[in-house]
């Protein structure tokens, strides 16, 4: 049984809804979301769609990156 089935809260701070995502801490700060936590955070629905909007960019380039020989 994990932590998001257990009942854990959105790590934004300033927001406590239900959390539905685990996300590692680097990459959400470095989406520009301030956060609490330490290694995993976990984000509620608007959140996590905030989140993908801010790194739709890089997700991407990383395709592009990984699709060329």
């Amino acid at each position: 049984m994990g932590k998001i089935s257990k009942g854990a809260k959105c790590g934004v701070e300033g927001c406590n809804k239900e959390a539905i995502r685990s996300l590692d801490f680097g990459k959400v700060y470095a989406a520009g979301l301030k956060v609490r936590g330490e290694r995993r955070v976990f984000l509620c629905k608007e959140h996590y769609k905030e989140y993908k909007r801010m790194t739709k960019k890089d997700r991407i380039v990383d395709k592009w990156r990984r699709a060329m020989p």
